[in-house]
């Protein structure tokens, strides 16, 4: 099983105003929405929470499952089902009945060709069926916080009660880009499925379907790191694409896409174009920096030389912010314990920084750089290791003396008693 769990590497704290993009910015598609993935600001939306058909990037929430469900080098059987339930105008992996994968690759089946049929064998590995599955995917959208989505099958094939929104895909891409492997998965480029027990041959070679990943497409788009393409006739050009630049990843959902007059796929158009309003408009910017020092003060009941304490920050302090945010203008309350007094232990809890944006709070706690030494604890320290000295000096010298056991010897009678053996006619 992936470890999803986030890892406490360093406390990071972002936050972003809830500013949404200006009126002149053009989108095409129907709905859409852009979000920073570490802290789901919404930096833009268009009809987002708008039902729609989602089409294969529902299979966001199957790989999602899977990877919370399944070890990758677990082998499933693919099922009479999984092959001839797949109508002909869908997208599959060729994959026989009978044949034997191991979790892993049918992830790559289902994220990088959206492989219809893989969907179904991984919907049924885990549980049993595709009813039961998409019990299992509904209840998981809810826990992220969907609040439109139904989903009756693993992999879009379209159904009028299979529905989601922009929004609630955008929760489902940005869970699923804490996952290692599914991140790794969606920024492969290319996959191929090896040999099995039902086909010997290495000719299942797959493309990703996302067009941004690929240097040779026209909407090659530098930095994208995901995530999953979608289409039916129903539910037109769909994706979830995420892309990483200037320190931050940002994820965007556009449905309902088609083509411009000129041919060209506004899915497309619109993830360059709020790709580029994201990186082009916001920042990462620091008000704080881990160990910096904050102030100085004099600690009452401290020796001399170590009175003087450096109060430092603990912890990184960061704002996803736009651009033009100037941070000098945000002012932080300063709490430092008011009964603080020495000894104080490096790196102790000494007070804590808190700013204050938009009825939220940020805040890291304050510690001190050195140790700092009360001053009658060195006097005391004194007395007591020559109290030690003067005990163990009068132990020596109480200790009573142990006598020397004198050594004595059995003198034995001369000649000793011997023992003869005689041997005779020894030739």
């Amino acid at each position: 099983m992936i470890n999803t769990a986030p890892q406490p590497l360093e406390y990071l704290i972002y936050f972003a105003p809830p500013c949404f993009a200006d009126s002149n910015l053009k989108t095409y598609c129907p709905s859409a929405i852009l979000m920073e993935t570490s802290t789901g600001k919404i930096l833009y939306e268009k009809n987002a929470n708008e039902v729609s058909f989602p089409a294969s990037t529902t299979k966001i929430m199957t790989a999602i499952l899977t990877v919370e469900n399944c070890k990758l080098d677990d082998v499933a059987t693919v099922s009479h089902n999984a092959v001839y339930s797949i109508p002909y105008d869908y997208t599959h992996a060729s994959l026989k009945e009978g044949e034997e994968l191991t979790i892993e690759q049918l992830l790559y089946a289902l994220m990088i060709p959206s492989a219809n049929d893989a969907a179904i064998v991984l919907a049924e590995h885990i549980s049993g069926s595709v009813e039961e599955f998409a019990k299992l995917m509904n209840k998981k959208a809810e826990e992220l916080g969907c609040k439109n989505t139904h989903f009756v099958n693993p992999n879009g094939i379209h159904n009028k009660n299979h529905t989601s929104t922009a929004y609630d895909l955008a929760l489902m891409g940005q869970y699923a880009m804490k996952n290692e492997t599914i991140r790794k998965i969606v920024s492969t480029k290319q996959f191929t499925l090896p040999t099995t027990n039902k086909y010997n041959k290495t000719d299942r070679i797959f493309n990703n379907t996302n067009d941004l990943l690929s240097t040779y497409s026209r909407y090659y788009y530098e930095g994208t790191t995901g995530v999953k393409t979608g289409y039916t006739g129903e539910a037109g050009n769909c994706i979830v694409a995420s892309a990483k630049k200037n320190s931050f990843e940002v994820l965007l959902v556009v449905l309902g896409g088609k083509s411009t007059s000129k041919g060209l796929s506004e899915r497309y158009l619109d993830c360059k174009t709020l790709f580029d309003y994201a990186f082009d408009n916001y920042s990462i910017k620091t008000l704080n920096e881990k160990n910096s020092i904050l102030q100085q003060i004099t600690v009452p009941g401290a020796t001399k030389e170590t009175q003087n304490l450096n109060i430092l920050v603990k912890d990184d302090i960061k704002i996803f912010a736009d651009k033009k945010l100037d941070i000098s203008t945000l002012t932080p309350e300063i709490n430092i314990d008011k009964k603080l007094k020495a000894p104080i232990a490096t790196n102790g809890v000494v007070g804590k920084i808190t700013y204050s944006y938009d009825g939220e709070e940020y805040s890291s706690d304050l510690i001190a750089e050195t140790q700092v030494i009360a001053s009658g604890f060195l006097p005391v320290l004194l007395r007591v290791m020559l109290i030690i000295i003067v005990l163990y000096l009068l132990f020596l010298l109480l200790k009573p003396s142990k006598k020397k056991k004198k050594k004595t010897y059995k003198k034995k009678s001369k000649g000793g008693n011997y023992k003869f053996t005689q041997f005779s006619n020894l030739k």
